[in-house]
C-alpha cells in the first residue's frame, strides 16, 4: 500500500496539483555541540512518527546521504555533517477506496504501471478531492488483477512524481519498493526523461531556448508559484523549449524539464510572457495577442471552449526500468481537445495568411 515515510504533503496548493517530483527532501546539518550519534538514532529523533525500522530501511535503499555519500545504519553523525534524507512515495494521508475508473494503461509489468492520464483527474486524494483519483482507480485495477488480497494484503504501490489535475498525460507509478525506490533516485537525480508539448500565447521569437530561474511559491498568493532569481528563493528550475508550430498569435512548443517543480512549465512560459493557452492560474485564460475584431473574439472564445484547460500535455516519459536496468522510452499522442484546439489555429492562421483577414 502507499507508504507515508519521510513526506510531507504540501496541501495548500489548489486543485491537488503539485511538484512533479513528488517525494520530497530534507536537509539537516549537525549541530557543532553534537556527541558521535548511530544516524539512526539521529534520524529517529529529528523525523516526526519515526521508527527505528523505518529509518534503517530507507538507509538501506539508498534513500539518506551523509555530505553527499551513502552510508550504513552504523554510521555515527559527527558536528558538521550534511544530511539528505529522500522520501518516495506517494504522501496521501487519506484513508484509499478503490473505484473502478477508467484508465488508459499504456504500460504494466510487475515493476512499473504506466497510465495516461486525462485532464480533470487528480493524481491522489486530499484537500477536497477524495474521489475519482488516479490513486483510487490505480487500486482497484491491482485488486482485480490479485482477487485473493485484501487492499492491506496488497504488494505496496506508490507515485514517483505527478502532474497537475488539468495537465493530460503521461504518468508512472511504482508497484514494488524496489521499483519505488529506483525511480524515485532518477527523478531525483534528473535521468528521466520528460518532454511536453504546450500551446502557448504569442510568437516566441527564437526557435528554441532555455527558461532558468528559481521557482517558489508566490510571496503573496500563496496558491501560485511564481519565479524568482537563482539562490534568493525558492528551487532550481530549468525548462527547455523547442518551437514546433508558429499560429501568429500562439506558438505550439515542446518543453524538456531538467527539474520538475510545482507548475514549472506553467510559470515559466508566463515569466518569458507567453503563458499557456487558457491556463486561469497563469493568466492565460484571456486573449493575450490578436485583435479586437469581434470574431476574432468569438473564434478564441470557441477554443477556450473546445480546451477548457490549459493547454499542456505530458508526451514522453523515459526510463530505467527498476528491474532490468534498459533504458525504455514512452510517447503519447495528444489528448484530443488539444489535437482540435490546435488544429482549429491551424485552420485559422492559414485562412488568415490566405485573405490577410484578421477579422
Amino acid at each position: 500500500m502507499i507508504d507515508e515515510e519521510l513526506l510531507e504533503q504540501d496541501s495548500e496548493l489548489e486543485n491537488g496539483d503539485g511538484s512533479e517530483e513528488l517525494y520530497e527532501q530534507k536537509r539537516y546539518v549537525v549541530s557543532k555541540g553534537q556527541e558521535p550519534l548511530r544516524i539512526d538514532k539521529y534520524l529517529m529523533s529529528k523525523i516526526e512518527g519515526a521508527t527505528r525500522n523505518k529509518v534503517q530501511r530507507g538507509i538501506d535503499n539508498g534513500l539518506v546521504l551523509v555530505n553527499n555519500a551513502f552510508v550504513k545504519a552504523n554510521y555515527k553523525v559527527k558536528p558538521g555533517d550534511e544530511i539528505l534524507t529522500l522520501s518516495d512515495t506517494s504522501p496521501e494521508d487519506t484513508e484509499l477506496k478503490p473505484e473502478q475508473l477508467p484508465l488508459n494503461i499504456v504500460y504494466e509489468d510487475e515493476s512499473v504501471i504506466l497510465v495516461n492520464k486525462v485532464a480533470g483527474m487528480v493524481m491522489h486524494p486530499g484537500c477536497g478531492n477524495y474521489t475519482g483519483t488516479l490513486v483510487n482507480g490505480v487500486l482497484w485495477h491491482l485488486l482485480q488483477q490479485n482477487p485473493g488480497l485484501t487492499e492491506a494484503e496488497l504488494p505496496r504501490f506508490g507515485m514517483v512524481h505527478r502532474i497537475d489535475k488539468n495537465t493530460s498525460g503521461l504518468v508512472i507509478m511504482a508497484k514494488t519498493e524496489q521499483a519505488s525506490v529506483h525511480l524515485a533516485k532518477q527523478f531525483f537525480n534528473h535521468t528521466v526523461e520528460r518532454k511536453y508539448v504546450a500551446l502557448v500565447w504569442g510568437d516566441i521569437k527564437e526557435d528554441s531556448g532555455t527558461i532558468t530561474g528559481h521557482v517558489g511559491r508566490h510571496q503573496r498568493f500563496r496558491k501560485i508559484m511564481d519565479v524568482y532569481p537563482d539562490g534568493e528563493y525558492g528551487k532550481e528550475a530549468t525548462t527547455h523549449y523547442t518551437v514546433l508550430e508558429r499560429f501568429g498569435y500562439t506558438t505550439l512548443v515542446e518543453c524538456k524539464l531538467e527539474t520538475g517543480r510545482t507548475h514549472q512549465i506553467r510559470v515559466h512560459m508566463q515569466h518569458i510572457g507567453h503563458p499557456l493557452f487558457n491556463d486561469d492560474t497563469y493568466g492565460g485564460d484571456r486573449i493575450v495577442k490578436g485583435t479586437v475584431y469581434t470574431k476574432y473574439k468569438q473564434f478564441v472564445d470557441n477554443c477556450f471552449a473546445i480546451c477548457p484547460r490549459h493547454a499542456l500535455h505530458a508526451k514522453t516519459l523515459g526510463f530505467t526500468h527498476p528491474k532490468t536496468q534498459k533504458k525504455i522510452l514512452f510517447d503519447s499522442e495528444l489528448a484530443l481537445d488539444m489535437q482540435q484546439v490546435i488544429e482549429k489555429w491551424r485552420v485559422y492562421t492559414k485562412a488568415k495568411n490566405l485573405t490577410g483577414d484578421d477579422e
